[in-house]
């Protein structure tokens, strides 16, 4: 049979069709993105599933869009203003549990509790591997969304122009001298996060079942004529083949893997309904990688201004998925030196709203898990609800600076050290760090 020509395609033509069905991603100098959501730079001979343990650490970042609500997540029932400043959204303390105990605080200490549908995580408090900080966050006064995520996923309160992401700014230091574009950090669920942007290259995830498909990559002629476009030595043509490398490869994998096809759910339900398939995802692909080290997932949906709900309710919902994917993370990532930090912009007001909800606040709480936590325990300071000791009299105030919180966990899981950290987080005095988050 004779060979058919694979279509000429222009190259506006080729750029607005992979727009339209995101295929790739190219990560500029200075962080800027052309095009979304196709993984970047997988390099030849990728191992499948089943290649052997990472022996370094791994560190997982979970952000919580939206500002979630952390006095819900781990309530301070011993302190009896949190009932006077919570009269319908209050979680019961565990001595009002019903005859299925599945409407009140699950007991932790004398002071806080989970929320129960986060009684998931309970086994792993027990178990000494999940512990959070109680009153953590941004020293940034700000109460905009997209400031505040901004500053965490750049690393520098107050600072809101373009900046290379935390992420970035390791994979660029655990990255050796000789290997500058091997990839050492990806992103399931977003197409251009913050945290991800910057000069080492990174591999982007798409959300849910996306992530199993190749799109028009699938199609040979258009792949041919793709390929063809891009047979160049430029570096626009180079990335280009590289996420096309990557997009057929993460499908293939992905395919792969059993779990894709469980427990998937409707991803348009919700944000935080999706996160526990795109916690497999990641997963799958950290695993098969040794050499990816650092993984980022996000889950929207936190904005509880109104009708938050206590034990039940829209809250409690996010709250149980939100629990299923950290069970899940805990699976995947259980080596020794693996973290998983779950993190949102700012916390909600002690208060609830004329609406039945919170509004936006300021001091929240850090959750992490992994076998070098102290866990089984909160650490940082803790200063009560009484008014006179929260910040502007309506919130909890930020006692413990976020990169406090994560300089020793960076240490300790990665290896570095604070020369290697110190550019990260300019300005910060490394010395602050939380002591005793991290078993020596």
């Amino acid at each position: 049979m004779p060979h058919t020509p694979a279509p000429l395609l222009s190259r506006r033509n080729a750029l607005r069709t992979l727009a339209q069905v995101g295929v790739l991603t190219v990560t500029l100098p200075g962080g800027q993105a052309w095009a979304q959501s196709l993984p970047l730079s997988l390099p030849q001979g990728l191992p499948l599933r089943g290649a052997p343990a990472v022996e370094a650490g791994r560190v997982v970042v979970v952000f919580l869009r939206g500002a979630y609500d952390g006095l819900s997540a781990f309530v301070p029932y011993g302190d009896p203003n949190y009932y006077r400043l919570r009269d319908s959204i209050a979680i019961a303390p565990p001595e009002k549990a019903n005859a299925a105990g599945d409407n009140a605080v699950l007991a932790l200490d004398t002071l806080f509790g989970l929320h129960p549908a986060l009684a998931p995580m309970l086994p792993l408090w027990q178990q000494g591997v999940l512990a959070f900080v109680p009153a953590a966050g941004s020293p940034d006064a700000t109460r905009s969304h997209f400031e505040a995520q901004h500053h965490w996923e750049v690393g520098i309160p107050g600072r809101n122009s373009a900046s290379t992401g935390l992420l970035n700014g390791l994979a660029q230091a655990l990255a050796p001298a000789n290997a500058r574009e091997q990839v050492n950090a990806i992103g399931v669920g977003e197409a251009n996060p913050a945290i991800l942007l910057g000069a080492a290259p990174v591999r982007l995830i798409p959300s849910g079942q996306a992530a199993t498909r190749t799109g028009v990559l699938a199609n040979d002629r258009t792949r041919a004529a793709l390929m063809d476009l891009y047979a160049g030595n430029d570096t626009l043509s180079q990335q280009f083949r590289q996420g096309a490398q990557s997009r057929m490869q993460s499908a293939e994998q992905l395919a792969m893997d059993r779990r894709t096809d469980n427990n998937a759910g409707d991803n348009g339900a919700g944000a935080a309904t999706g996160l526990l398939l795109n916690a497999q995802h990641l997963g799958t692909l950290m695993q098969a990688d040794p050499r990816l080290r650092l993984g980022f997932l996000s889950a929207g949906g936190w904005d509880t201004h109104a009708n938050q709900g206590n034990a039940t309710g829209a809250l409690a919902r996010n709250f149980s998925a939100l629990a299923e994917a950290l069970v899940q993370l805990r699976k995947d990532f259980s080596q020794p030196g693996d973290v998983v930090v779950v993190v949102s912009e700012f916390g909600r007001t002690a208060a609830e709203n004329g609406t039945r909800g919170t509004d936006h606040g300021h001091g929240n709480a850090m959750w992490l898990i992994g076998d070098r936590i102290a866990g089984g325990r909160w650490h940082g300071p803790w200063a009560g609800l009484e008014r006179s000791a929260l910040n502007e009299n309506r919130d909890l105030p930020v006692l413990a600076d976020f990169r406090a919180v994560l300089a020793p966990v960076l240490r300790s899981s990665l290896g570095l050290t604070t020369a290697q950290l110190a550019p990260l987080f300019p300005g910060f005095a490394l010395e602050q760090s939380l002591k005793g988050l991290v078993r020596t």
